[in-house]
């Protein structure tokens, strides 16, 4: 859980850039410190391979850039994550956040987890947001041959469509489709060579289904897509209120025994007696979850879970969730 003694605004927003091989992360990257948006961000770069290259790709900035190399990061270099985060807090004072690009080969999980995990990291840090940058002309290929494409998809919260200029109206429509089958929730963003605001990619809170929710109230309806042949997603909401105990005896059984399949897990439950909406998040077996602020009045106080994976089992899911409420 987090930190009850670091107030959220004190905490290091971190946004993780992620996206196949090609996609264009470098490009959006020296977009974000190039333009003038009077912030200043820490890069951490990794690629595989023992000779860094990107760091040689990545623009003159203001920036203070660390390199990982000789490794995947989401695979051997998580001690490595950990060691610098742990460095730049000690220079906190020098930037407003940290912007950590992953190889594109990467699955972004590894990386999430470790805001969860490492306790020292998890109270001076806040994972913002997963951005990740999909090629709009070669997605469907890369869909067809890489399971790590849908996988970045799956992850994100914030989805950058680029190369939107080499395709056409219905191409792109297909596309954007393909995505949304695979991730109902993230914010997707049209681009050509990444020229998307940074004011939409950092900073966000989008690693917040609160706010999701409170942008698109709709997003969890229980008609979510569940026709992709590979990462699906599913949704559910009850009525009464949720049994914490019941609710974390549960969801652990499940995380632990489904974990590797369940890609993205993020639920806003109402607990009895309780005024606050409890945030509840996961990726693969690492949870998370924090009360995020009150009940908007009027509003039904209605407990909904979403769950983006492999081989789900709706009927499974939906009476597990279902087993969490109150009795009547």
């Amino acid at each position: 859980m987090p930190d009850a003694s670091a107030p959220t605004e004190a905490l290091v927003p971190v946004t993780v850039l992620t996206g196949y091989l090609g996609a264009g992360k470098t490009t959006l990257l020296n977009r974000i410190l190039t333009e003038q948006h009077g912030r200043k961000y820490a890069v951490v770069i990794n690629e595989f391979g023992e000779l860094g290259v990107d760091n040689d790709l990545v623009v003159d900035s203001d920036e203070e850039v660390f390199e990982m190399n000789n490794g995947c990061i989401c695979c051997t270099v998580r001690g490595d994550l950990i060691r610098i985060v742990g460095g730049l807090m000690k220079r906190r004072g020098k930037f407003d956040g940290i912007i950590i690009e992953t190889t594109g080969l990467a699955n972004p999980a590894p990386v999430a987890q470790t805001f969860f995990v490492d306790e020292t990291v998890r109270s001076r840090t806040r994972l913002d947001a997963i951005v990740t940058v999909v090629d709009a002309k070669h997605l469907p290929q890369r869909l067809a041959d890489s399971h790590e494409a849908a996988d970045q998809i799956a992850f994100a919260d914030v989805i950058v469509l680029n190369k939107t200029d080499l395709v056409t109206p219905e191409e792109l429509a297909a596309v954007e489709q393909r995505i949304r089958d695979i991730n109902p929730f993230a914010t997707i963003h049209h681009a050509v060579r990444g020229d998307v605001p940074v004011t939409a990619l950092l900073e966000q809170g989008a690693f917040d289904l609160d706010r999701v929710l409170a942008h698109t109230p709709d997003f969890l309806a229980d008609d979510a897509h569940e026709h992709n042949e590979d990462v699906a997603s599913m949704s559910f909401e009850v009525e009464r209120p949720i049994d914490p105990e019941r609710f974390n005896a549960w969801i652990g059984a499940l995380l632990a025994a489904e974990g590797q399949n369940l890609l993205r897990t993020k639920g806003i439950l109402a607990y009895p007696g309780e005024d606050r909406r409890f945030a509840f998040q996961a990726v693969h077996m690492i949870a998370d979850g924090d009360f995020v602020g009150p009940w908007r009045e009027g509003e039904p106080r209605r407990s909904r879970i979403v769950f983006i994976g492999r081989n789900l089992n709706r009927p499974q899911l939906r009476r597990g969730f279902e087993s969490c409420q109150v009795k009547a």
